[in-house]
C-alpha cells in the first residue's frame, strides 16, 4: 500500500474523529447539549448569528433534529432563545452562564484528552499542530463563503 497523500490524512483524521463519542464522561442527552452549546459558542465567535438553520449547518444535521437538540438544551437551561431583533420570526440562541460553565467544563476534558494523546511531544509540536489546524479551519471557512457568494 502507497504512503498516503496529507489529503488522504486530513480525511482520514476527521472520519476517525468524527466516529469518536463527545467525552467518556458525557453521554447521550448531555453529549448532544454540549454539542449546541459548542455550536453556539462556534457561531458567535465567527460573528454568526445562532440561528435554528445556522446550527443544523454548524452541527450538519437537519433543521427539525437542531430544533429539538436546541429546545432540548434550552429546557436544562444552557441556552436562552431570542426573537431576533433583525427578523422577529427568526430565533436566536444565546449562552446561558450554565451554558458557559458546561463548555468550560467540556474544553477543560478536551485539553486534558489532548494533553494525554501527545503524551512525548514538545510543546513547539502541540503549538505548531494547533497553528496547522486553525489554519485549515479558517482555510475552510473562507471557502464556504466565497462558494455561497458564487452560488
Amino acid at each position: 500500500m502507497s504512503e498516503q497523500g496529507p489529503g488522504q490524512v486530513l480525511f482520514h483524521f476527521v472520519r476517525h474523529w468524527a466516529r469518536r463519542p463527545v467525552s467518556a464522561d458525557i453521554e447521550g442527552d448531555q453529549g448532544r447539549i454540549v454539542v449546541v452549546c459548542e455550536a453556539v459558542h462556534a457561531l458567535g465567535q465567527r460573528g454568526t448569528r445562532a440561528t435554528v438553520t445556522a446550527i443544523a449547518d454548524e452541527i450538519g444535521i437537519d433543521q427539525s433534529g437542531a430544533s429539538r437538540l436546541i429546545k432540548s438544551a434550552a429546557s436544562a437551561g444552557y441556552l436562552d432563545m431570542t426573537t431576533s431583533a433583525g427578523d422577529g420570526r427568526r430565533r436566536e440562541a444565546s449562552l446561558t452562564p450554565a451554558g458557559r460553565s458546561l463548555l468550560e467544563q467540556a474544553h477543560r476534558w478536551q485539553e486534558a484528552v489532548f494533553a494525554q494523546l501527545t503524551t512525548g511531544w514538545s510543546e513547539k509540536k502541540r503549538r505548531d499542530f494547533q497553528h496547522a489546524m486553525t489554519d485549515l479551519m479558517d482555510s475552510s471557512y473562507a471557502v464556504e463563503v466565497r462558494a455561497v457568494e458564487q452560488g
